[in-house]
């Protein structure tokens, strides 16, 4: 049996529930003042996070160097987090906002608002960065937040876990509003916990999500693959089109959001593979040395997701070809056309069925902290509730709040009253 704080996974799932509701009930510039005693505890404490990640880098000196590229946190990934939480602490509370205010009849009045889900379980790949963004992201959603991190991290997470934990309480938060899963058996266990657990978003390989939903009646939120494509039309600036194919496949090649599959239109290929490949081979110091290997699509096996310096190239007839090969071999994530004709771009971004499809800009910048939402927990590719990367408002859900004055619904069934559904 698992073991977390002491407690079963059940306890701990039933712990947060009940907190849950005393966070939830917390007034914005409560939650506002914990994050900026987060903040500012992170900071203070900067010297023994980056300790800690050392013993994990060290510890896990023969993993894939793309690996220990998401497993590093250092000065540049923590003013990263820093600045994600002081954008979420400027953005207003996303809770109780009033979506509308409706009269259904004289004196009777109807409001929809918002308000958090409850406990979210996240379960999320060896990137400390991620705890941070994601346990910032539920706190000031007012959500209470059950963590369980990747073993290759787990040196850092327990440290940022304890700062963080620290300074929340301290600020006034109830005990329970996150809590660090170490024990990989309690998974198993608080798949079980749909009495109290309301929302899973698992962040890792497809075969680990699809064990998730295979084994939890618990709502789950999240995707499992990152095949992202880029499209080169055959009415694309080749000049453009070099820059942007390379930043999606190297900025970060571990991320979901990198390129997978490069579609190219067969009347610009002569000429954009030979720059391509020139380009490629002039990057290699930029990226430590790795060259960017072009794998040309042999079946339908080759379209993968790499999470390393390859990407699988095709040549396509039409823009047609191209849209269908997506929407039947792509995740659903985020897809790019490259192209300077608007009618084109439209058609690619009308029919691909993806949470994001975009025009001449590289997969990248599919990511929370990009769009302005402070940071996310994930990128969705599912289309119930939250799609593309989740931040606030994928965090939230509404209720409906009725006021009456003594009202009954049969004074409405037999004619004595009448609704008029006003908006207010």
């Amino acid at each position: 049996m698992g073991n977390v704080n002491g407690m079963t996974p059940q306890e701990a799932a039933a712990r947060a529930k009940e907190d849950s509701f005393t966070l939830a009930a917390l007034p914005g510039e409560k939650r506002d003042a914990a994050l900026t005693a987060i903040a500012e505890a992170l900071e203070a404490e900067k010297a023994a996070l980056f300790a800690a990640n050392g013993q994990d880098l060290e510890d896990g000196k023969t993993l894939p160097a793309p690996i220990l590229g998401r497993l590093k946190f250092d000065d540049h990934k923590l003013d990263s987090c820093l600045a994600g939480i002081r954008d979420l602490i400027a953005m207003d509370d996303p809770a109780g906002k009033s979506v509308f205010k409706r009269q259904l009849s004289d004196g009777l009045v109807l409001e929809k608002v918002t308000c958090p889900i409850g406990v979210i379980g996240v379960i999320f790949e060896s990137r400390p960065d991620a705890l941070v963004q994601i346990l910032a992201l539920c706190l000031k959603s007012g959500n209470a937040v059950l963590l369980k991190g990747g073993s290759e991290a787990k040196h850092t997470n327990r440290a940022l876990f304890d700062v963080i934990h620290a300074a929340g309480v301290a600020a006034g938060l109830p005990e329970a509003f996150a809590t660090l899963i170490e024990d990989r058996a309690a998974i198993t266990e608080l798949l079980a916990c749909d009495d109290s657990i309301d929302l899973i978003i698992p962040r890792g390989s497809n075969a680990f999500v699809k064990y998730i939903m295979d084994n939890s009646r618990i709502p789950v939120m999240g995707h499992a693959d990152g095949i992202c494509h880029i499209y080169v039309d055959k009415d694309a600036d080749l000049a453009k089109a070099v820059p942007v194919i390379l930043d999606a496949k190297t900025q970060y090649v571990a991320a979901c959001n990198a390129v997978e599959t490069l579609l190219v239109h067969r009347a610009v290929a002569p000429q954009l593979m030979p720059l391509l490949k020139e380009a490629a081979a002039a990057a290699n110091k930029a990226n430590n040395g790795h060259p960017v290997e072009l794998i040309e699509a042999a079946d339908d096996s080759d379209y993968v997701e790499y999470l390393d310096y390859k990407l699988t190239t095709k040549i396509v007839d039409s823009i047609e070809e191209a849209i269908a090969h997506i929407n039947r071999y792509g995740s659903h994530h985020t897809d790019a056309i490259l192209t300077e004709d608007a009618a084109a771009a439209d058609l690619f971004m009308t029919r691909v069925d993806s949470a994001g499809v975009y025009h001449n800009c590289s997969t990248r910048f599919a990511d929370g902290y990009r769009y302005g939402f402070g940071a996310e927990v994930g990128i969705s590719t599912g289309k119930l509730h939250a799609r593309g990367p989740v931040g606030l408002d994928g965090l939230l859900t509404y209720k409906y709040k009725l006021f009456g004055h003594g009202d009954i619904v049969a004074d409405f069934a037999d004619g004595t009253r009448v609704f008029d559904f006003k908006d207010l």
